[in-house]
């Protein structure tokens, strides 16, 4: 009997939280991030000429200026975070459509 119940397959019980959200939503996110971002970069950009700071200051924010694209392009370009890919999903043997290939009629 006790090798009967090992031998059962467990019921994988998904939720609504396990779900990714939506793509809009994602790149929604992410302009908001990236604008945020540069925005703080023209900031320190009008400040490092405008104000009357110690030379440290003004490298700060020149610096500031010329790294923050950087980040904000890496950040906008990064895979969400947030929910995995759960593991224990079963491949239904159906070929998905590729990301970079998703509009009607290719």
């Amino acid at each position: 009997m006790g090798i009967v119940k090992g031998l059962r397959r467990r019921q994988v019980v998904h939720q609504v939280t396990d779900a990714r959200p939506s793509l809009s939503a994602d790149i929604g996110k992410r302009e908001r991030s990236y604008f945020i971002k540069m925005g703080i970069r023209l900031i320190c950009l009008v400040l490092a000429f405008t104000v009357p700071a110690p030379m440290p200051v003004r490298l700060l924010l020149f610096a500031g200026a010329i790294f923050l694209p950087y980040v904000a392009v890496i950040g906008a370009n990064a895979p969400p975070r947030g929910v995995p890919h759960a593991p224990d999903v079963e491949d239904s043997g159906q070929n998905q459509i590729p990301r970079h290939r998703r509009e009607i009629g290719s």
